[in-house]
């Protein structure tokens, strides 16, 4: 949601109607994961991706229908289907994809309060953790009704009656969950099939050392949708000039900053400086902590004296072997946009679970 939202928000600024896909569920080696969006407006603009290209100019004609129609629909792609396979669906998979109209979020809530789709942007752009549960399947009375819950009990939406009170424990359970699924409940005697999506927080990458590998790796970091920490105590190196695109940039120490930032499982520390006064503070400080990812720059020896020095100052050799040192996949690469793309890789495919970058010589 995050990457169309932009968009949307200028389409509807502009008075356009817009209807949102949303890939609710997938076999097989479908392209996109459940959760995935394209955004369609009146004239047939889209943003987004539902199936890396290959049912778009399908979806992007059904969503029109939607608009016109005002009623959401459920649509299903598969190679043994006549459609799949003129839309070329060749990957071999099947997608299930659910079309709405926005206008039913837009509605303003209770006693003018703001609306369903206020809610849920205003909560993705500050981070705020929600869940917005929407009936794909049952009653055509209730196909299409949504319930929004933000992480302060909050409960907004079209859901209504029996519905909303069947609802809201799904939702205030899925608000600790991760994946974005379908899920079959019983209301009122009847099965319903809900896609249950959380937005969390954006991840976190911290960067320690503003260094110019670190202005090409924030840069990537933002490409990929994460918050982005600079931190350099030398004041000449950690300038807004230099990172102008990135959310923070501190001149504290590292490990004042760190604990400043708090580390959560959803942040990432890459140990840049190649300094030990400002690389040390920051690997003490992250190593215990429950950050994903704790990678540090430098040569073997480097780190074979780093860890000697860590080691002295009471990092256990459990928290030690947390640390990728040397830091990223090995790519083959020497600029500094390359070792930048090689730390960039090693952090995703650590938070997807790549069993390539879980073991390394």
């Amino acid at each position: 949601m995050r990457d169309v939202l932009p968009q949307m928000r200028e389409w509807i600024g502009q008075g356009r109607q817009v209807a949102l896909a949303t890939v609710v569920r997938t076999w097989g080696s479908s392209p996109r994961i459940p959760g995935s969006k394209m955004a369609v407006c009146a004239t047939g603009e889209m943003v987004g991706s539902v199936s890396a290209g290959c049912v778009e100019g399908a979806v992007v004609e059904q969503a029109l229908k939607v608009l016109k129609a005002g009623r959401p629909t459920l649509l299903h792609y598969g190679v043994a289907d006549d459609t799949a396979l003129e839309v070329g669906l060749a990957c071999g998979g099947e997608i299930d994809i659910f079309v709405e109209p926005l206008a039913p979020l837009l509605a303003p809530g209770p006693q003018g309060s703001p609306s369903a789709f206020d809610l849920l942007a205003h909560a993705i752009e500050r981070g705020t953790p929600t869940v917005r549960l929407t009936v794909i399947r049952g009653p055509e009375a209730w196909v299409g009704r949504t319930l929004l819950m933000r992480q302060d009990g909050t409960a907004l939406g079209s859901a209504a009656g029996d519905l909303r009170d069947a609802l809201l424990p799904e939702a205030r359970a899925a608000l600790s969950a991760i994946a974005s699924e379908p899920k079959t409940v019983r209301i009122a005697g009847q099965e319903v099939e809900v896609f249950v999506e959380t937005q969390l927080a954006p991840p976190t990458l911290a960067i320690i050392g503003a260094v110019h590998i670190a202005v090409e790796l924030s840069q990537l970091a933002k490409v990929l949708g994460y918050r982005v920490l600079v931190v350099d105590p030398r004041r000449a190196f950690g300038t807004r000039e230099r990172f102008p695109h990135v959310d923070v940039v501190s001149n504290l120490w590292p490990d004042k900053a760190l604990a400043e930032e708090g580390l959560t499982p959803a942040t990432a520390v890459a140990v840049l400086s190649h300094d030990p006064k400002i690389d040390d503070p920051a690997l003490m400080a992250a190593l215990p902590s429950p950050a994903f990812y704790v990678g540090a720059l430098g040569s073997q020896r480097t780190q074979r004296l780093r860890r000697e020095r860590l080691r002295a100052s009471g990092v256990s050799d459990e928290h030690l072997a947390r640390m990728r040192a040397p830091i990223g996949l090995d790519l083959g690469g020497r600029a500094p946009a390359e070792i930048a793309l090689s730390i960039m890789a090693e952090i995703v495919a650590i938070r997807s679970g790549s069993p390539a970058a879980l073991h390394r010589d």
